[in-house]
């Protein structure tokens, strides 16, 4: 699984990282640099989406017509399924597995039409080894650029609020995981799900809607994408924070290097 990851780039940055052409981030709503993302924060995605007026969170007044616009967003992660009675759900919808997508009632339908990019610098995983006290490590691209993490969105209607009112709506998102690659599987037996700049455009693209097309998008990361070290367990609480937690340290028990 996926259950905790640090995006420190700022706003600016990410808009021009994946070519942003609509800012959905009004200054208030800017996130400062997290190294510690747990379930239910606000993070930052990207999606396409035919910009306009109305509930759906989007803006309109630039022009683009019919045509979905790629933005950025802040969305609540954990997902909520626009049928749920309860949003406290999004707490146990954090991550989706790959194989299953077109399979669960949850992420069906945001699998077709709803997909999204998760901006992040890297994730954390914990391995446990003969001890019983779990090493954290942090898991992030070799080159030091970007992680594009695949993700699904939804929106959910709070029923006992207003049509006027800007909290009756809630976006939110989840990570796809898949089975974790090679030296990263000793770690985790699973990881996020990965997108490739080149494949981008297609995944962002609402009108892909056959779940074939959409699934053949998801590939692994290749062996040695990523690289992964030991980091100190304050990451365990989720109150810590700061770069300092991305600081490689000797392992405190069991580490695998």
């Amino acid at each position: 699984m996926c259950g905790r990851y640090a995006s420190a780039r700022k706003k600016h940055d990410l808009l021009e990282e994946f070519q942003v052409e609509l800012d959905g981030v009004p200054p208030e709503d800017e996130l400062p640099a997290d190294y510690n993302i747990a379930p239910t924060k606000r993070v930052y995605a990207v999606m396409s989406r035919v910009p306009k007026d109305g509930k759906d969170g989007g803006a309109g007044g630039d022009g683009a017509g019919d045509r979905p616009v790629r933005q950025l967003r802040v969305l609540r992660w954990g997902l909520v399924p626009s049928w749920a009675k309860d949003p406290s759900i999004g707490s146990r919808m954090i991550n989706a597995r790959a194989e299953t997508l077109t399979e669960k009632p949850s992420f069906k339908r945001a699998f077709a039409k709803r997909r999204c990019l998760l901006p992040a610098d890297g994730y954390y995983e914990w391995y446990k080894g003969e001890g019983k006290r779990k090493q954290p490590y942090f898991i992030r691209p070799a080159d030091g650029g970007i992680m594009a993490m695949a993700g699904l969105y939804e929106f959910w209607r709070d029923r006992e609020r207003p049509d006027d009112d800007p909290h009756a709506w809630l976006v939110t998102c989840t990570i796809i995981t898949t089975a974790a690659e090679d030296e990263l599987g000793r770690i985790h037996d699973r990881m996020p799900m990965l997108v490739e700049r080149e494949r981008w455009d297609d995944w962002l693209d609402p009108s892909l809607t056959a779940p074939e097309e959409a699934r053949a998008l998801l590939v692994p990361a290749a062996p040695g994408r990523l690289e992964a070290y030991p980091v100190s367990t304050a990451v365990n609480n989720v109150r810590n924070n700061g770069p300092q937690l991305l600081e490689r340290v000797e392992p405190e028990g069991d580490g695998l290097f």
